[in-house]
């Protein structure tokens, strides 16, 4: 997606080989022309593959999922990482290490909200070790539902998590691809489209 190339590109603030900072406009600021173009973005690659429900993690994935969801025309539902008082029962829950901020997260999802008859499209802002698109995929299978894709805004493809997963068969779309982040510079490849009619 060319638009968000060059939103990284010339806001993005490369703080290592590993670390991406896109904090002007993803992940603190968040532009809400970007947003919605990313929506347009993910509904045009999943809108043939019948999806019920939209999944997410607290607190980055929900501006773009939010923006799929109305383009999808379907609810967003948003793991939760700290423990909430109105959220204690009938919870499906799993355990993800986050590598940026290096701590383990239970999230959890009310059961209420997922079931066997939904078909699910996960979205994260970035993909990088994979740990937060696994912890949602646990989830999702344990609700009995069907991961149907996985929406990704930003992903690391010189990082194991987005082979991992496509190798394990889920769909994987990318909307930028960064292939590295060396001597300050973000590289990318070009983005996989791996379309699947319904």
């Amino acid at each position: 997606m060319k638009l968000l190339e060059e939103k990284i590109r010339t806001e993005g603030i490369v703080l290592s080989n590993n670390v991406l900072k896109v904090d002007s406009f993803l992940n603190h600021q968040i532009d809400p022309f970007l947003m919605m173009e990313i929506g347009k973005e993910f509904k045009r690659r999943f809108q043939a593959n019948g999806i019920t429900k939209i999944v997410t993690i607290e607190s980055s994935g929900i501006a773009p999922s939010v923006m799929a969801g109305l383009e999808l025309e379907v609810p967003v539902l948003f793991a939760r990482k700290r423990k909430s008082l109105t959220l204690t029962n009938n919870l499906l829950t799993a355990s993800v290490y986050s590598f940026t901020k290096h701590e383990e997260n239970t999230i959890a999802i009310s059961s209420q909200f997922l079931d066997s008859s939904d078909k699910v499209l996960i979205i994260d802002d970035f993909l990088a070790n994979g740990q937060a698109a696994k912890g949602l995929i646990e989830i999702v299978e344990k609700s009995g539902a069907e991961v149907v894709g996985i929406g990704i805004v930003i992903e690391k493809s010189f990082q194991e998590g987005a082979r991992q997963l496509r190798e394990e068969g889920y769909r994987v779309e990318s909307l930028a691809r960064i292939s590295s982040l060396n001597d300050g510079e973000v590289g990318f490849l070009p983005t996989i489209n791996q379309e699947v009619t319904a």
